[in-house]
């Protein structure tokens, strides 16, 4: 049967994702994610319900070496006859933090290495073991679009490349804001998406990349590490109303979760490499994404740079995405 790789799919909107492949579509999980006993509680709730495989994978996407790893352990379970070729990989977990700036075991800003570089090490590690007609889907974010009232409210570091979001702060100067890191790691993710496209139409290739903006969806764990008053005043009723009055892509955890699933797998999609799919008050919609995300000589460049960041070795990888 085959088997799907998807981070973070075990908490917010991820778990509405994994149940609905599990149920609905019947396939098989590998949850990776940082929290191996939590994620077992829920890959048992599975596999009791709807009679499918679900393996668990130890991964923080914030480190380079735990991606490494993690990968190397699905790789393990695809030669040894465990699990299927992977039918899609989807790039679901992130976070949007809060306060003074962080960096990862391997020296880069949290967010950008959660959110962006941990996913696209796995992609290239794992890439040629998706099967054919397979996607990668990854969750990306309205607010990388500063045109947008989404954008708006966050703005993005247009001016940056991802070499220096990744050191923000590091010389000693003024960190960029936390909503801007945020933001802009998910203009990382768009850039990525397409170029990684454009690459596997140049090669050939039936996959498809496809990036998913779930909206601003309550009844997460993506707020966790705000302040309690601000998570509280995100979930009411009146602040949901002002969001939608002013334009903001709202989502909900349940539909947004079931639309990350149909977009991964659902036949519906099978010709949406390559485009950018939004939650948005209960429907589904195909739409363009920011100006700065069809940059081709910027998506170049980040390309170059992020090779640099995860440190792909000549024996890593694709030769798709050389």
């Amino acid at each position: 049967m085959p088997t799907i790789l998807i981070t973070g799919g075990h908490s917010g909107i991820g778990i509405e994702c994994s149940k609905l492949l599990a149920s609905t579509y019947h396939y098989n999980l590998i949850l990776a994610g940082r929290n191996p006993e939590r994620m077992e509680i829920f890959a048992k709730e599975l596999r009791n319900s709807y009679n499918v495989k679900i393996s668990v994978v130890a991964m923080d996407t914030s480190s380079l070496i735990s991606v490494r790893t993690g990968a190397a352990q699905c790789l393990k379970m695809i030669a040894n006859g465990e699990i299927d070729s992977l039918q899609a990989i989807i790039c679901n977990a992130g976070i949007r933090l809060n306060g003074a700036v962080s960096y990862s075991t391997d020296g880069y800003e949290e967010t950008i290495a959660t959110n962006y570089l941990g996913h696209t090490l796995l992609v290239e590690l794992l890439i040629d073991s998706i099967a054919n007609n397979g996607r990668i889907v990854f969750t990306a974010s309205g607010t990388h679009d500063p045109d947008t009232a989404d954008g708006k409210m966050m703005g993005v570091a247009a001016e940056y490349d991802v070499i220096g979001l990744a050191h923000t702060g590091r010389d000693g100067s003024k960190p960029i804001s936390a909503g801007k890191l945020y933001a802009t790691s998910k203009l990382c993710i768009m850039l990525y998406a397409y170029e990684l496209d454009r690459r596997l139409k140049k090669a050939n290739s039936s996959i498809a990349s496809i990036a998913y903006d779930p909206g601003a969806t309550s009844g997460t764990s993506f707020l966790r590490n705000m302040p309690k008053p601000v998570r509280w005043l995100t979930s009411t009723a009146f602040i949901h109303w002002v969001m939608k009055r002013s334009g903001v892509t709202m989502g909900d955890k349940v539909f947004s979760g079931k639309s990350l699933a149909n977009v991964a797998v659902d036949p519906d999609f099978l010709n949406g490499s390559g485009k950018y799919f939004q939650s948005n008050d209960f429907k589904l919609i195909e739409r363009r994404s920011s100006t700065l995300s069809y940059d081709e000589q910027r998506a170049l460049k980040l390309w170059d740079d992020t090779k640099k960041l995860i440190a792909i070795q000549p024996n890593e990888g694709s030769s798709i995405l050389r």
